[in-house]
């Protein structure tokens, strides 16, 4: 049976259900072995929510710590990127300073594109740049080194660097352009 009840002051003015008339047994006390079976129920469902909610807040940190590092990575790739396009301005640097006239108007003039090229370098290396600067005599590591020629020598060792014929660079652990280098056979 529905009552219907006058809502008091800020409640829902929805007929609300009456409450269930107490059973003789809830009255009288119920039987101890049917309480226990129903807090026991109770509580299977309570430790089955609680298992539910934490499995969900696990999946949540894990997917949130996955987002992260996709963005990490995009935001590294962004950053190589623009990075590997300065490195072309970089070796044009390099080789019009590798020739530098020294006296005169143009040894002035070459020094100034000197400053110009530390500052682009400075630059470069706060953005997290680092020359992969392999020596001859270093081992050849096909992930930092691309070997553009394998000769025969008396000096170096097989599979070690002869010549290093560019730089590489780096940013972190992403080679952005290995070294290329002459090999030892």
């Amino acid at each position: 049976m529905t009552e219907t009840r006058v809502p008091a002051h800020g409640q829902s003015h929805e007929p609300q259900p009456e409450a269930p008339e107490p059973t003789a047994a809830q009255g009288a006390g119920e039987d101890p072995q049917a309480l226990r079976a129903a807090l026991a129920e109770a509580q299977a469902k309570a430790e089955e929510y609680l298992a539910g909610w934490q499995r969900e807040r696990a999946e949540f940190a894990n997917y949130r710590q996955r987002v992260e590092k996709q963005a990490a990575q995009t935001r590294d790739r962004v950053r190589g990127d623009v990075l590997k396009g300065l490195l072309d301005i970089l070796d044009d640097l390099d080789l019009a300073l590798h020739e530098r006239p020294t006296r005169g108007k143009a040894g002035a003039w070459a020094k100034g594109v000197v400053l110009i090229a530390q500052k682009m370098r400075a630059f470069l290396r706060q953005h997290g740049l680092e020359p992969i600067e392999p020596q001859p005599g270093d081992p050849f590591d096909p992930y930092l080194h691309e070997a553009i020629a394998a000769e025969p020598s008396t000096d170096i060792a097989s599979g070690h660097i002869i010549e290093v014929v560019r730089k590489g660079y780096r940013v972190g652990d992403q080679v952005l352009r290995p070294a290329l280098v002459r090999v030892a056979l």
